[in-house]
């Protein structure tokens, strides 16, 4: 946001950023390289509990929201926390914030983190590939550590994993496409992001991280929906707007939510969309090693932000323990450092160890965890390979998702939508 309408705008001037639900990303400052010639000393970057302070002590007259994945009571008491501060507060829009391409667009949002966009998004480039084409995958910006060297991260061959300070989350986001042969994309300044996918790919995949909307104007919208969790359908910011905007909606999950949880989810889409075409899907889960934990005492690494602030207890880790017969052990007792504070501030997560790992310091803290754990294996839910991270004392196994569709449009003729929508120019 700031890129798009602040960094060239005489009419403003960005006093501060501040940072809140990825733990030990503040105290820097967003480089002058990226902030532009009118911040010849960058913009400094602070706690969120910092926001009263930063708007009384620099006489702020606007706050302007920038992150996702909040609930409208979350959202509501932020804007509060600003006005009774005295500022006003401000939501960009899509249309001021969206780039624009030359190239097919396909969406895929999420009403929360958590729900299976990514699964979805990866079945989407396997079609793309099916028909001769290369797909791009666009990633939201993880903006951690080094800002400069997050300016744009372009993830192709698996060598390309060591040419930036990547977190455990950044490698969870990129790892999956490795195994596709599929360009993913992500990084702070996204019109160089977008000219390079424009450049790699002949259709553009938006793998929509933390439930933004696309940051590239989409042919195709779709929306993807829990049926687990039909309460966050209408809850949730941004994921009410992906809802409404959207053209076509997966709900995920429907053997395990049942019928009732799943026509819930389904009124609930239509309630705010009548336009929607829905689909019912599967998230079929299959570990690589499965007689390493039948029977046996298991810990689970589920990835950080679907048990954090996606708000989900478990994901595919603790389901594949209970398909194959495994007891799971509860890590919370034996936790340790970053991990041990994860459980205090996200009370909602089940018996399951978040792959909490944005600094050396924090992977340790995961690593300790599972050590302590009395457990006869590991379940690795993380797409991330963060067994090559730390030194895991125990015998391991990865569980994996991919997307079955039940019922409605296949990933095959939501391909066949986006290309007519825009189609190709003959070769």
């Amino acid at each position: 946001m700031f890129n798009t309408l602040f960094r060239d705008s005489p009419g403003y001037e960005v006093v501060a950023f501040t940072s809140a639900q990825i733990p030990g990303i503040e105290w820097r400052r967003y480089p002058p390289s990226l902030a532009g010639p009118r911040y010849p000393d960058g913009i400094p970057i602070y706690p969120e509990d910092w926001l009263e302070e930063i708007v009384r002590s620099l006489h702020v007259d606007e706050v302007v929201l920038a992150y996702s994945d909040l609930t409208y009571e979350e959202l509501g008491e932020k804007l509060s926390r600003v006005l009774a501060a005295g500022a006003s507060f401000r939501i960009t829009g899509p249309r001021e914030t969206m780039l624009w391409s030359y190239k097919p667009v396909a969406a895929v949002t999420g009403v929360k983190t958590g729900v299976g966009k990514s699964t979805v998004s990866r079945a989407l480039v396997r079609e793309v590939q099916r028909r001769g084409l290369q797909p791009a995958v666009v990633r939201h910006p993880m903006a951690y550590g080094d800002l400069e060297a997050r300016k744009l991260i372009v993830i192709q061959f698996p060598e390309d994993l060591a040419k930036y300070p990547l977190t455990v989350e950044e490698r969870e986001e990129f790892e999956p496409y490795l195994g596709l042969g599929a360009a993913v994309l992500a990084g702070v300044d996204y019109g160089l992001v977008l000219r390079e996918a424009e450049r790699i790919g002949d259709v553009i995949i938006w793998d929509g991280g933390n439930n933004d909307w696309p940051f590239i104007h989409p042919d195709l919208w779709i929306v993807v929906a829990d049926a687990t969790r039909p309460g966050l359908v209408g809850s949730t910011f941004p994921g009410d707007v992906n809802v409404r905007m959207a053209d076509h909606a997966i709900i995920t999950k429907v053997s395990e939510a049942g019928r009732e949880r799943t026509e819930e989810t389904r009124r609930r889409l239509l309630s705010l969309n009548p336009r929607l075409q829905v689909s019912l899907a599967d998230l079929e889960v299959t570990l690589d090693n499965p007689s390493l934990v039948e029977g046996k005492r298991v810990v689970v690494v589920e990835d950080s932000p679907t048990v954090t602030h996606g708000g989900a207890p478990y994901g595919a880790g603790y389901v594949a323990a209970k398909k194959y017969g495994a007891e799971v052990v509860d890590p919370r007792p034996y936790a340790v450092g970053v991990i041990k504070e994860m459980y205090e501030k996200y009370p909602h997560m089940g018996p399951v160890v978040p792959s909490t790992g944005y600094t050396e310091r924090q992977l340790r803290d995961l690593e300790e965890t599972l050590r302590r754990t009395p457990a006869d294996a590991v379940i690795i839910a993380s797409p991330a390979r963060i067994e090559e991270m730390i030194a895991i004392d125990k015998p391991y196994t990865r569980a994996s998702y991919e997307l079955k569709i039940l019922e409605g449009r296949t990933v095959e003729q939501l391909v066949d939508e986006l290309l007519r929508r825009h189609p190709l120019p003959q070769q």
